[in-house]
């Protein structure tokens, strides 16, 4: 397994501590074995429904995730629920029996369990156990769903429930009454769950888009709802036809509605189209694959690089000015989709969701991760560069991440300096302790940092900033 790290902190947005949004060859170095380093940010105006991941290769899917909720006490839908708290929090992912570094060489690997709030089951595997969530009749309960797999998506449900979605990855929007939903991976929703059925158990669904996992075989994509005084079995019900499933569209943002800039397509200030491709395995963007540098992204503004000729990886970097609507258009890919796609260091404003062939421009939902959907169909957003310094735009399955499928989005280089002001010696030091290391201390060797091609930033650029 890899024994290099780093950790990003999925939709915060880092508006000042780009250097602790923690992407390996982005924003930092990874952090060696045995090496620490501590991240020191705010998240001033966010609340809501996050994670945390691992950034480096594909360490993600062997486990390294988790759940980050920032509270809001004085949520102006407080009044939709009673119950928000650690029990409500409801986690998505994909397990495998084969750790992730050996499985991002082969094409088309799939999962073997999908696991909610970390158990699961497997076809031909024995009865595990399975999560419970656990209700009190008459009470209203504050569900936060976070997609935290590696690759597939997943179709979400409860038996003989209804669902109200209240937010959509960290963003509240209006109250939208469905039965199902779809939830790509970096997703989450916020559904309010009114327990109004009979005591019972009632199971929980998570059918999982892998091929061959896309069924309850043992039980397998469940959880149970259980209310209290029920006996502790396994539910019995029969998952009911879905005929108000969501749709992306119909969501709309509460708070602030309205794109950025001039509505209408291509207003903005800047328009961009990112055209994905697949071959063999390999994904480009715009006709290059994302090749993680030898120097990350940062660390080269800093030391001084400024315009996209100057910025490597060749290709896979965009320079964006400061304060500027920016409106990008990504068609969806012909193979392996939905895609979905996450942008660091901002929610974006989805002016056209893969599944509508209309804009909006006035109340869109607003969001950090979209699928841009399957052939025929695209996505449209926006967003404004008011956050200086390199995110990431990338497909949130990783092996397509660790396969190309990414391009950095550098906002007004000139400001990054100033933007960021202290930045802690300890980041200062991460390239020459993970430049030091010899491959056996790396670990397995991986596509995304062959340990052939180590960082040499300090034999390229200084490293005192």
């Amino acid at each position: 397994m890899l024994l290099s790290t780093s950790v990003h902190w999925h939709g915060i947005r880092q508006n000042g501590t780009n250097y602790a949004d923690g992407v390996s060859f982005v924003t930092q170095c990874p952090i060696a074995q045995n090496h620490s380093f501590l991240h020191s940010f705010e998240a001033r105006n966010q609340a809501g429904t996050f994670w945390y991941h691992s950034h480096y290769s594909v360490q993600q899917c062997d486990g390294l995730r988790g759940g980050l909720i920032i509270y809001d006490p004085e949520d102006p839908l407080s009044y939709l629920y009673d119950v928000d708290d650690e029990t409500t929090v409801i986690t998505l992912a994909d397990w495998y029996h084969v750790v992730a570094p050996v499985l991002s060489h082969i094409i088309g690997t799939n999962a073997n369990s999908t696991l909610i709030n970390g158990l699961g089951r497997f076809a031909g595997g024995p009865q595990s156990e399975l999560a419970v969530v656990s209700v009190e009749y008459g009470k209203r309960y504050r569900l936060r769903l976070i997609a935290m797999s590696c690759d597939p998506n997943f179709t979400f449900s409860i038996d003989n429930h209804n669902m109200t979605v209240i937010e959509a990855d960290g963003e509240l929007t209006e109250p939208l009454l469905v039965d199902s939903l779809q939830i790509l991976a970096g997703q989450r929703y916020s559904v309010v769950l009114v327990a109004n059925q009979p005591v019972d158990n009632y199971w929980i669904r998570a059918v999982s888009s892998t091929p061959g996992l896309n069924n309850f075989v043992n039980n397998q994509n469940s959880a149970i709802l259980r209310y209290n005084g029920a006996p502790a079995v396994e539910p019995t019900t029969v998952q009911p036809t879905s005929t108000n499933g969501l749709l992306e569209s119909n969501l709309h943002a509460l708070i602030n509605p309205g794109a950025p800039g001039i509505p209408g397509y291509g207003n903005a200030d800047i328009n961009l189209e990112l055209v994905v491709s697949s071959n063999a395995g390999i994904y480009s963007v715009n006709g290059t694959p994302w090749v993680p540098p030898t120097v990350p992204v940062l660390l080269q503004i800093l030391s001084g690089a400024q315009s996209a000729t100057d910025l490597l990886p060749t290709g896979s970097v965009i320079v964006l000015g400061p304060n500027k609507v920016v409106e990008l258009t990504m068609p969806a890919v012909a193979v392996a989709g939905p895609h979905p796609i996450h942008l660091h260091g901002h929610s974006f404003d989805v002016v056209q969701s893969a599944d509508s062939t209309t804009f909006n421009y006035v109340n869109p939902v607003r969001r950090d991760v979209v699928s841009n959907g399957l052939p025929g169909q695209q996505m449209v957003i926006r967003w404004v560069t008011d956050n200086s310094g390199p995110w990431f735009l990338h497909c949130h399955i990783d092996w397509h991440l660790d396969a190309g499928f990414a391009i950095v989005m550098a906002e007004s280089p000139s400001d990054t300096r100033q933007h960021l002001g202290y930045i802690p010696y300890a980041w200062d030091k991460l390239c020459p302790t993970f430049d030091s290391l010899t491959p056996a201390q790396i670990g397995a060797q991986n596509s995304y940092q062959e340990a052939a091609n180590m960082t040499t930033s300090t034999k390229l650029f200084p490293t005192s900033i």
